[in-house]
């Protein structure tokens, strides 16, 4: 077994530097096996760890961290988000998709989640995943737009709002059903697959 000595092992193969997960971003929007669509500001890429059945990820190619640091000279980038947003949902016209953001994103590089309602996937496992797409914690898009217009800035929402919105109880994002846990929640959502 080798030890680590700074960053090379005692048998001289260089130790792999680890990286904080929330910068992962970065990485994948320069994978070629992640990148669904591109232009000259915007990069589109495959959720690694998707909530639905179609699950994107849209970044801009400009350093910019998140929502809250948006301003009026971005309207324009927005603009161009929804133009590639309206592509996708036409070359996905078998599903319902939405795009929007969290309010409070875990990830550090502003990105708009696109994805699809029927939220089936293994990557599904959370209250917290499933809260943080179904209820307010997800602003769409149109609404992020309105503000950066009106404002120039987007607020943030406050801890407290935060963690009553993740905790909030589960209902069916397609019905009135409220499961009583994740798996109950998870058969439930296979029924309107089939519909």
């Amino acid at each position: 077994m080798s030890k680590r000595l700074g960053k090379e092992t005692v048998s001289g193969t260089p130790a792999k530097q680890s990286k904080h997960w929330s910068i992962g971003l970065l990485e994948s929007m320069r994978d070629p096996e992640c990148i669904v669509k591109q232009t000259k500001k915007i990069v589109v890429i495959r959720d690694k760890y998707p909530k639905a059945k179609i699950h994107y990820l849209m970044l801009p190619h400009e350093n910019i961290s998140s929502i809250h640091k948006l301003n009026s000279t971005h309207i324009d980038l927005l603009k161009e988000f929804n133009k590639i947003y309206e592509e996708i949902k036409i070359e996905n016209e078998d599903h319902s998709l939405k795009a929007g953001f969290h309010a409070v994103p875990s990830m550090q590089r502003l990105h708009m989640h696109i994805i699809s309602k029927d939220m089936v996937s293994p990557c599904l496992k959370t209250k917290m995943h499933w809260n943080s797409f179904t209820t307010d914690f997800f602003i769409n898009y149109e609404d992020i737009l309105k503000e950066l217009k009106e404002t120039g800035s987007i607020k943030k929402i406050s801890p407290d709002l935060h963690k009553k919105l993740l905790a909030t109880p589960l209902q069916c994002n397609q019905c009135s059903f409220k499961p009583k846990n994740m798996p109950d929640l998870k058969d439930h959502l296979m029924s309107h697959m089939n519909v």
